[in-house]
């Protein structure tokens, strides 16, 4: 595990595929890692807002976003980073799966 990174650095590692965290944050297992941009087929798709979002085309391009597995294990997409997150140096990137 590499530690006392700053937040350029661990978004650097979340851009070469790997998972981030920081020592400060207070939940067991919690993590960030980066799901990159992609492109999704209106055949694969269920939810009726995204298919709105099609219009007339058959495949959407989606941006990529920054992903949190929380304290709860649940799923957060479009994690934001806060003041105190951009400021800190404790971050980690994971080796493996934590």
């Amino acid at each position: 595990m590499k530690e006392n990174l700053n937040f350029g650095q661990a978004i650097e590692a979340l851009k070469n595929g790997k998972k981030v965290a920081r020592k400060g944050w207070n939940g067991k297992g919690m993590y960030l890692w980066l799901l990159p941009p992609s492109e999704v087929k209106k055949e694969w798709v269920k939810d009726p807002m995204l298919l709105e979002a099609f219009g007339d085309r058959d495949v959407l391009p989606c941006l990529g976003s920054i992903r949190m597995l929380t304290a709860t294990k649940e799923v957060l997409t479009g994690w934001l980073a806060s003041q105190t997150d951009m400021l800190s140096e404790d971050w980690v990137i994971l080796d493996g799966d934590e």
